[in-house]
């Protein structure tokens, strides 16, 4: 089949998809822009900030949200599975889950004066829900950590063009963050100026690589990922991601320009096998592709940063909602950068989709393919280009994973529990990187799935937490409820499986955290089921109450 025809059909789709499905969702939720969001009410000059664009929050939250996960997923997925599988998944996943988990965790928060949805789970369940969903979130967090800084790291240590662009986005996001909020001057030209200092950079770099070791590189990731957690939001990390998602977007654009020009067959088989090396079709893709279809770190990407940033309601709907659906065209460009940009049994030296996959190194695997997409815009630089573009999605990944996991550590260590250490923020990421260190300089590419599984879990939890948000308002709940029993099920299903497997393999600190991850699901399952069960009582005695009086 020929890539441009899949492109074209990607595109249609999730503009309907956005259109539609999207209008309905912000209609139940009855948006408001006259309603004050906690960017203003709560604004405390560190984590409260409205935005000064909606745009400037739609480059944080995409850029942040986006990470290496709708690449990696489907880079890994396809080479075991098939492409028409993984295809179907994104897109029926990002429209009718991934969209409505992304766009309703967000605007919950707002309306819960940006509160994580860890904390949402309290006022919707009760006090032990939300301590077990704090600490499952916690732990999924150091995952996300772990495996994005080792993952980043090993791309540092074999493709060195790509370092000095990486760590200097961090000084051209910190000038622009000063031209903006500091020094108060044009949005225009403060984007302008960051845009033209990153694309020199990324010139300068191919000319001047800097090499380092894994270990090297993963102990500084880490010691990045500490400093942008705990200084004002607004001086690094958002402007940071405004600039980066520019390196993100122009990278989509220039991927659907190059199939376009290009128009290359598809080479991957489309559906391959049920049973794959790392499990049936059913449930591991759909944890393998922990992001493009649907993915739990979203909705703590929208509670833990976005909602404290939205400057009008009125702009929820393309933070949310647009973000996931162009994450969806980025996990399709993914899947035909290596199905139709690489070969699959026989093609030139260094451009055979398996044989690449061999190397573990899934970055190089999808910069290849991209680069023979773009090829003839870009020439020999293609892979090159690619390559950044998926360093720029992990940096923006770890900087947020770690801001976010310090507020839910603040949550539940300090508030909730009563940890005063917990209560520094120093000392409280402290903790979160040196976790993520210990993790991450195991087998990190094992984690891959199990990191999947607890992902997609967080999201099927955190489906059911909006939904009995939405019961207790008399809403419908059957947008949340179905998507959310579909994951449930799923996810429970490949932990199950993962937890056997990596027993018989004898990596038994990986099954402990699988084992982990299904007590917690199945305690808040239990505890999501019973008061499901008990507000539709009520909310049922109330309407037949209604009905006497009538």
């Amino acid at each position: 089949m020929n890539s441009l025809f899949v492109a074209m059909i990607a595109i249609i789709v999730f503009v309907l998809g956005y259109r539609v499905y999207g209008s309905l969702i912000a209609r139940l939720f009855k948006v408001n822009p006259e309603h004050k969001t906690p960017a203003h009410t709560n604004y405390d000059g560190r984590d409260y900030i409205p935005a000064r664009h909606w745009l400037v929050l739609f480059g944080h939250h995409f850029a942040s949200i986006a990470g290496a996960g709708p690449i990696l997923g489907p880079v890994i997925a396809v080479v075991i599975w098939g492409w028409g599988p993984a295809v179907l998944w994104i897109f029926l996943g990002a429209i009718f889950i991934g969209g409505v988990h992304d766009l309703t965790s967000l605007l919950v928060s707002v309306r819960e004066q940006g509160k994580s949805i860890a904390h949402v789970a309290e006022s919707a369940l009760n006090r032990n829900a939300r301590l077990i969903f704090s600490i499952f979130l916690w732990l999924t967090l150091v995952l996300v950590i772990a495996v994005f800084a080792a993952s980043a790291a090993k791309t540092l240590s074999t493709t060195p063009q790509v370092v000095l662009p990486t760590f200097g986005l961090l000084a051209v996001a910190y000038l622009v963050g000063i031209f903006t909020y500091r020094l108060n001057l044009n949005l225009v030209f403060s984007s302008i100026f960051g845009i033209l200092l990153l694309f020199i950079l990324i010139a300068v770099g191919y000319y001047v690589p800097i090499r380092g070791s894994f270990k090297l590189w993963f102990f500084v990731l880490l010691g990045y990922a500490f400093l942008a957690s705990v200084i004002p939001v607004n001086i690094l990390l958002q402007p940071r991601d405004y600039i980066a998602s520019f390196v993100l977007f122009f990278g989509l654009l220039f991927g659907y320009i190059g199939l376009f020009i290009t128009h290359p067959v598809i080479h991957t088989p489309l559906f391959i096998r049920w049973q794959g090396s790392q499990g049936g079709l059913w449930p591991m893709m759909f944890v393998v592709i922990a992001c493009g279809a649907i993915s739990g770190f979203h909705s703590l990407v929208a509670s833990g940063t976005s909602s404290k940033q939205l400057a009008n309601e009125a702009d929820a709907k393309k933070i949310g909602y647009g973000s996931m659906l162009i994450e969806g065209l980025l996990a399709t460009l993914a899947i035909l950068a290596v199905s139709a940009g690489l070969y699959w049994k026989t093609g030139p030296a260094g451009l055979v989709y398996p044989e690449l996959m061999k190397g573990g190194n899934w970055i190089k695997t999808f910069g290849t393919g991209y680069g023979q997409l773009i090829k003839p815009l870009f020439g020999g630089l293609g892979m090159l280009v690619g390559i950044i573009m998926l360093k720029t999605f992990i940096m923006t990944t770890l900087d947020s994973a770690t801001r976010i996991a310090r507020y839910i550590g603040d949550e539940l260590f300090g508030e909730a529990l009563k940890l005063t250490p917990f209560r520094n923020i120093y000392f409280n990421t402290g903790i979160i990187v040196g976790f993520a260190l210990w993790l991450g300089l195991g087998s990190w590419q094992a984690i891959w799935p199990v990191f999947g599984a607890a992902n997609q879990l967080v999201a099927a939890l955190t489906l059911f937490v909006v939904t009995a948000w939405i019961l207790s308002r008399g809403w419908k709940i059957k947008y949340t409820l179905y998507p959310g029993i579909f994951m449930l099920t799923t996810t429970c299903a490949a932990l199950i499986y993962e937890l056997i497997k990596f027993s018989r393999q004898g990596k038994y600190l990986l099954a402990g955290i699988a084992l982990i991850l299904l007590i917690f699901a199945i305690f808040m399952v239990l505890e999501v089921g019973r008061v499901l069960i008990h507000k539709r009582s009520g909310n049922l005695k109330l309407e037949r109450a209604k009905d006497r009086k009538n």
